[in-house]
């Protein structure tokens, strides 16, 4: 399939990632992760803090958010690099922070990064674009908690699926329709979405649901025994059997509510990858294989 997000695949195809958060996209997301970071040690492990608007978030709630520690490290292709970090005292003040000097390049996947993430609690950040799947990788092989920024397609690479089916990383509240530029301007994408796996309200607000089956609205897969559910808000509330979703329903996700069986993708890159959706010859875009949990 091509990629419908002609910025963004722009960005991965020249590894072009330097594309920074908003201060505004931050504080409408993470205010719904409050309770989280009581007492916690925050890692931005992909942020200079003399441009990151993460490392300007938690330096001015630092005390609001009663943080322990506060650590910012970032890369260069061709520099040494330095961590900054900050436990309080002069919250308005951002430049404020301990400097110390790193002797590699402050890459995520560097040693001293991995020194730094393993004493962190929790990651926030704005990780590359073209490095998502093994940022992602290298934090679950920690067993860190997080909260990134990330393509909503990501959720189908083979390499990301299963942690969204396993319920090891879920959705977060917001989508994130702009990023500023080194150069000042903005650069506008579609479909980036907070990933996480700390545990917010919305995960657990089941849908609404009130339509019923019938086999002419919703026909079955010609290469699965499975139906096709176009909508999200279309889901039948009385269908036992396996339903083919848009990837969108992720957001809207509830494993009170549905269980993720697998995808409809390709048929053959792994075992949860089901088969090719398709319906009278014609292959449908990638669906997300879910059914509905029984009632205990």
């Amino acid at each position: 399939m091509g990629c419908a997000n002609t910025n963004l695949c722009k960005a991965k195809k020249e590894k072009n990632d330097e594309f920074f958060t908003q201060l505004t996209d931050i504080e409408k997301e993470l205010k719904h992760y409050k309770k989280h970071f009581e007492n916690k040690s925050i890692f931005c492990n992909c942020d200079d803090p003399t441009f990151s608007e993460f490392w300007r978030y938690f330096h001015l709630n630092f005390a609001e958010l009663k943080l322990k520690k506060l650590v910012s490290t970032h890369y260069d292709a061709k520099e040494r690099t330095y961590m900054l970090e900050y436990e309080g005292g002069d919250d308005n003040n951002v430049e404020i922070g301990k400097k110390t000097d790193l002797m590699q390049n402050g890459d995520f996947r560097s040693d001293e990064c991995i020194k730094l993430l393993i004493e962190s609690d929790i990651v926030v950040t704005n990780p590359p674009f073209s490095l998502f799947r093994e940022y992602v990788a290298t934090l679950m092989n920690h067993n860190k908690q997080f909260l990134i920024i990330g393509n909503m397609n990501a959720m189908k690479y083979k390499e990301i699926f299963p942690y969204m089916m396993n319920n090891r990383m879920w959705v977060g509240h917001n989508s994130v329709k702009e990023f500023k530029q080194p150069d000042g301007s903005i650069k506008k994408f579609g479909n980036v979405l907070w990933y996480t796996n700390l545990d917010i309200a919305k995960r657990h607000e089941k849908l609404i649901l009130w339509k019923s089956f019938n086999s002419d609205e919703y026909p079955k897969y010609e290469t699965y025994n499975a139906i096709e559910v176009g909508e999200v808000k279309d889901i039948p509330i009385d269908y036992d059997g396996i339903m083919g979703v848009p990837i969108s329903f992720m957001n809207k996700y509830s494993p009170e509510q549905f269980e993720i069986v697998g995808e409809f993708n390709h048929g053959s890159d792994s075992d949860f990858d089901l088969a090719k959706p398709v319906i009278n010859g014609k292959e449908l875009f990638p669906r997300i294989a879910i059914r509905h949990l029984q009632e205990a």
